[in-house]
């Protein structure tokens, strides 16, 4: 719902006759204003033009302090940017710094990051890069109940690696 500047409450509504929406959010039906502003008094609560350009407008019965704050607090709630975190492995890694380096991933992805797991070769290393394909593989299979594979096998020669991201 698109909340202009100021929406009319109460006496401020021009039109005579109102589609009134009571505080429990029921269709209540085309009443005259004066009729609904009673009825929004005796709920001691506000009578606000929610949808001015409809015929008739439709008002809405509600505290409209309480509302205010509810949109603004919207308006300025924080939106999370998604970075690309970075774990480096060599094939050599023990079992338990993998482990280690899993649950870090696992982490990054529940805060709604992606993560590259990138493995690294050094000298003769590179002649056995199915080691680094194991390593690649063990910790997506680990973390598949959290995560996607969003890039698979991004390699050269020095390093191979994978892109998680949160699923």
């Amino acid at each position: 719902m698109y909340i202009s500047q100021e929406l009319r409450i109460n006496e401020r509504i021009r039109s005579s006759m109102v589609r009134l929406i009571d505080e429990n959010g029921v269709q209540v039906g085309v009443i005259s204003k004066e009729e609904a502003i009673a009825k929004a008094r005796t709920a001691e609560l506000d009578l606000v033009e929610v949808a001015p350009d409809a015929n008739p407008p439709v008002c809405r019965i509600m505290n409209y302090g309480k509302f205010k704050y509810r949109q603004k607090k919207k308006l300025h709630q924080k939106q999370h940017v998604v970075q690309l975190k970075e774990l480096r492995l060599r094939p050599k890694t023990g079992e338990h710094d993998i482990q280690t380096k899993i649950r870090q991933a696992r982490k990054f992805l529940e805060n709604r990051d992606r993560v590259l797991i990138s493995v690294m070769f050094k000298g003769r290393e590179r002649a056995h890069t199915e080691l680094g394909e194991s390593i690649l593989k063990q910790i997506a299979d680990a973390l598949e109940d959290v995560a996607k594979v969003e890039k698979d096998r991004i390699s050269d020669e020095r390093r191979m690696g994978i892109i998680l991201s949160p699923k």
